[in-house]
């Protein structure tokens, strides 16, 4: 190990751990932003959703708030019985070796940019059952989200980075990968350096561009994130395609500063556009 990775190595080391994962710390911080947002009829109708939360009978995953709704999704992966067939709709692997294709990796709109719009049109539904629209909602918060990680839409044809094995300073690469780094110490890391993620940070400016498009457009964004950041700028490890499954990458403080912005960028666009969805589906 060459003096400067050991150096890298023990700064990261010393950093506090990660209390939480991009499944838990980013999107309560998503859903916060949203909930900021909403306007007044968009606010008292997801009020009143969630006062009827228990009716989804999930007693040790609540959803009696926009954050507990957020995380929802991944707290009923403990329970596969009810819900294993909502696990492939947390993700759609699009190819990052080739154009960008909307359709990839969705079978029978069984992905996660197909479930964006499915959900929020049951959450909008009120002649629907109290307990399926306040499941939908939270599935519409949680991808949202969800899709806004970019290794939840970019991919090699390594289930999202899940199968490169990297080193995040003293954690070493047989105890990593790329997607976990992403959804934990990589996001906690970026999302708790100040200046601090509030409503209050996000411009007026920034609302206007970040509210253009639609979920293909802002899936798009994330494949983006994927393939100019995620794979390339990882240290010891080829940019090809498909991913090298049998070598090893590592997490460096060049590919830490190299994908903060991008992640946070993420997290306030799934903000603001998750709110901008809910106002429209509640505008009534």
């Amino acid at each position: 190990m060459t003096i400067r990775r050991f150096a890298t190595a023990c700064l990261i080391a010393l950093l506090p751990a990660p209390a939480l994962a991009w499944g838990d710390y980013a999107h309560r911080l998503v859903a916060g932003i949203a909930e900021s947002e909403l306007t007044p009829a968009a606010r008292a109708e997801v009020r009143r959703i969630l006062a009827r939360g228990a009716a989804v009978d999930t007693l040790d995953c609540p959803i009696g708030t926009l954050k507990d709704a957020s995380v929802w999704p991944d707290c009923v992966r403990s329970l596969p019985d009810r819900f294993a067939f909502s696990f492939p709709w947390h993700y759609q692997n699009i190819d990052v070796c080739a154009p960008f294709d909307a359709s990839a990796k969705c079978p029978d709109g069984n992905c996660v940019t197909a479930q964006i719009g499915r959900q929020l049109a049951i959450a909008a539904d009120r002649r629907a059952r109290p307990a399926d629209r306040a499941q939908a909602l939270a599935f519409v918060v949680h991808f949202v989200g969800d899709m806004h990680q970019p290794l939840h839409i970019g991919d090699k044809h390594d289930k999202g980075g899940n199968d490169v094995r990297a080193a995040y300073g003293a954690k070493a690469p047989e105890r990593m990968n790329l997607h976990r780094i992403w959804d934990s110490d990589l996001a906690e890391r970026a999302l708790t350096e100040p200046p601090a993620i509030t409503p209050r940070s996000i411009t007026a400016a920034d609302r206007r561009a970040m509210a253009k498009g639609n979920v293909t457009d802002w899936a798009r964004e994330s494949w983006d994130v994927s393939r100019t950041i995620a794979y390339p700028e990882l240290r010891g490890y080829p940019d090809s395609c498909p991913a090298k499954s049998d070598m090893r990458a590592m997490v460096d403080e060049a590919y830490l500063a190299a994908s903060r912005d991008a992640l946070r960028l993420q997290v306030e666009r799934a903000g603001v556009r998750l709110a901008m969805l809910l106002n429209g589906a509640f505008a009534r």
